[in-house]
């Protein structure tokens, strides 16, 4: 087992971006508790994001992400779902299955960021608990 040296843990996440993505993941099920599944994403999103802010989180809905290639920014339109406290993205999905490609957006959208962490979660499922993907950088 990696030490954990200055407050990293064993993925090289820090104490403190742990503690937050346990937050985001209760969260996560408070609102599908209340909604269920079979609703659009859109309206996961939205529902998510104001229980985050319930609990006093900075949260950026639909944060615009720049694309910079050979030197320069170009106006691609990408967009995070969500970023918690300018470090976490959360992909939210309300699919049957989630699929090789949507860990891969998540990945590339960490990398894109030079975000730490972030969440994929499906809404679209019975039990929330076993669709909720972490995926560090």
């Amino acid at each position: 087992m990696k030490e954990n040296n200055g407050g990293l843990g064993i993925t090289g996440v820090s104490d403190c971006l742990n503690e937050l993505s346990r937050v985001v993941v209760d969260s996560a099920l408070v609102v599908h508790r209340e909604l269920g599944p079979g609703l659009l994403e859109s309206v996961y999103e939205a529902c998510l994001c104001e229980e985050l802010r319930s609990r006093n989180l900075r949260v950026d809905r639909q944060a615009k992400l720049a694309i910079h290639y050979r030197g320069k920014e170009l106006d691609a339109d990408f967009r995070l779902d969500l970023l918690v406290e300018g470090q976490l993205i959360l992909e939210l999905k309300a699919v049957d299955t989630i699929l090789p490609i949507h860990k891969a957006q998540l990945l590339t959208y960490l990398k894109l960021t030079q975000c730490r962490l972030g969440l994929l979660i499906n809404f679209n499922v019975p039990l929330i608990k076993d669709r909720i993907h972490r995926l560090a950088n």
